[in-house]
């Protein structure tokens, strides 16, 4: 027995449109192909797959049991979510080889916060929303964490040698490319706080007295 999540499959023959069908009866299309194997259409519990999401992300290890088969590693390669209520409608399962590595494109997770943003108003910019990494199956990560700390000012950029790379990972996308930067408050919007910022000062000295139009009860002005 092995840490891995487990699923498990059984073959499928409903293909094309006639899938909506499945669906509804509580199953979910899935396909399970790589290391030189023959694509396979397969159906798995949609429940199963629900609260086995809940724990993992991409590029998470499976021991996936089709039928009577034996269970072997797969990688949740890539899940095809509806555009608007997110559930899932399909899912590839990608046969891996646990000696040897792979080349996949992981997630960068954005962590910990940016003076720039936070106090300057600034907008942060993603140009990139992941990486090529290498390594074997039970090393690829899920994610990696890209602290934006450092974007103090709108002159700053984060590169791709600023990721935090977990060991036995290999980052095969250029580390000179660029992942983020602050993009400075748009001029009106510049403008937009100044006048406010002015208009609340202008009131506030207009609603205290001054000295000189003060005069002492009792007295006259000549």
């Amino acid at each position: 027995m092995t840490a891995r999540p487990q699923l498990t499959a059984e073959p499928r023959e409903v293909v094309g449109k006639k899938v909506a069908a499945l669906r509804r009866a509580g199953k979910l299309p899935a396909v399970v192909y790589g290391h030189g194997r023959v694509s396979e259409a397969i159906e798995l519990d949609a429940h199963e797959f629900t609260v086995l999401r809940r724990h993992t992300g991409r590029n998470t290890l499976v021991d996936l049991k089709i039928g009577s088969g034996r269970a072997e590693p797969v990688l949740l390669h890539s899940i095809h979510e509806h555009p608007v209520s997110r559930a899932t409608l399909h899912v590839d399962f990608l046969v891996v080889s646990m000696t040897e590595e792979m080349t996949v494109d992981v997630p960068i997770a954005v962590i910990g916060e940016s003076l720039a943003v936070e106090r300057l108003g600034g907008t942060l910019l993603h140009f990139r929303d992941t990486v090529h990494v290498r390594a074997l199956p039970a090393d690829l990560p899920s994610s990696i964490e890209l602290d934006i700390t450092p974007l103090e000012t709108f002159d700053g950029t984060l590169h791709a040698s600023d990721l935090r790379i977990p060991e036995r990972v290999t980052l095969l996308t250029d580390a000179d490319e660029p992942l983020a930067r602050v993009q400075p408050p748009r001029l009106a919007e510049v403008e937009a706080a100044v006048e406010a910022v002015e208009g609340a000062e202008a009131e506030a000295e207009g609603a205290e007295p001054s000295a000189e139009s003060e005069t002492p009860s009792g007295e006259s002005d000549s």
